[in-house]
């Protein structure tokens, strides 16, 4: 049975991410008479949002479309919301989602736009999301693939993946954001969609990290390329599909997050690489390197699976001072000569 329209839309978190993905889907949605509200966690920004249409701390002067509205209320926001979008940063959701979970209306389908392991559990964030709520898996679907903010929020072309295991309720979530500018596609392969988008932040910092001590192209290609390799090898290892990864969730989100000024974490890494010390990077970053904070989650994880992750490895070493950022490269060429193709 066809899913029918949603009554409103929930966006929980009016970051940069958050508050561009409900312009897209008030964009999607806005002769379908579906309204689409944002939770931010500051009053100031939800009346700025109601006030202006505008979001000036993330995006600038960009305009918001008139049916987008804002409330610092968690449950003004939820009520009535049959998609909840969860963008807000991914070591607080488990914290959030127990504050939020009380307002959820019972068939409610939840997006996780997040991109991150949980510290301490090593779990995705449909993991959290599930293990947090209780509700089953075709309530829970993620979104991933090149999505730097700033420019979907001036409408520049851009692709994405909508995954759940129930793919009804991945087309339902990607004919609600189906804008002129903004194309989902869909895929069942939950972890496969999350992993990429969550190893490919770590692959940016160590290319930000080549990028601050002035390495070239061919420095960047060879980390972007490997850092594929092994975020597929962790990936298979886990049950995911190889070909998700030569999607835009793996490969596409890979190339725009390595490649692009606007990425959070190749900006931290190249920080990094320019000699300056983590808590300086932190300081001067006002919104969340999402791969510093999973780095040793993921590495973790490759371990409890036997998976060789060498540059995550070296990225972990860098961040916990255990390595030096000038070593790391040499760190990599050291390595046993192995057969490309090898996947162990």
């Amino acid at each position: 049975m066809t899913k029918p329209l949603p009554r409103k839309i929930a966006v929980m978190g009016a970051g940069s991410w958050g508050t561009t993905f409900a312009k897209v889907l008030a964009d999607s949605v806005a002769d379908k008479g579906i309204a689409v509200q944002i939770w931010a966690r500051r009053e100031d920004a939800a009346n700025e949002i109601n006030e202006r249409h505008t979001n000036s701390r993330y995006l600038r002067e960009t305009k918001l479309p008139a049916n987008v509205a804002a409330s610092s209320d968690p449950q003004t926001v939820l009520t009535g919301a049959d998609l909840v979008v969860l963008a807000i940063p991914s070591q607080s959701l488990r914290q959030e989602l127990a504050k939020f979970k009380e307002f959820f209306e019972p068939d409610a389908v939840l997006l996780s736009l997040m991109k991150g392991l949980e510290r301490g559990t090593d779990l995705r964030m449909s993991q959290v999301i599930a293990e947090v709520t209780g509700l089953p898996a075709e309530q829970i679907a993620v979104l991933s693939g090149p999505n730097l903010a700033m420019e979907i929020a001036r409408e520049q072309p851009t692709a994405s993946v909508v995954a759940c295991t129930d793919s009804d309720i991945a087309q339902w979530i990607a004919e609600l954001c189906s804008a002129p500018y903004f194309r989902p596609y869909t895929n069942d392969d939950v972890l496969g969609v999350e992993l990429g988008g969550i190893v490919k932040n770590i692959i940016a910092l160590a290319v930000g990290m080549c990028d601050g001590m002035g390495m070239g192209d061919n420095t960047k290609s060879t980390v972007i390329t490997r850092g594929l390799a092994e975020t597929t090898r962790l990936v298979l290892a886990l049950g995911g599909r190889l070909d998700t990864l030569a999607g835009l969730s793996g490969l596409g989100d890979l190339v725009a997050t390595c490649s692009s000024s606007l990425s959070r974490n190749n900006t931290a890494g190249r920080l990094l690489g320019q000699g300056l010390f983590l808590e300086e990077v932190n300081d001067r970053m006002s919104q969340t390197a999402e791969g510093i904070k999973s780095a040793r989650a993921v590495f973790d994880l490759s371990r409890a699976h036997n998976v060789e992750m060498p540059i995550t490895e070296a990225v972990v070493m860098v961040l916990e001072g255990t390595l030096s950022v000038e070593n790391m490269a040499a760190r990599l060429l050291s390595r046993e000569l192995k057969s490309e193709g090898e996947r162990h």
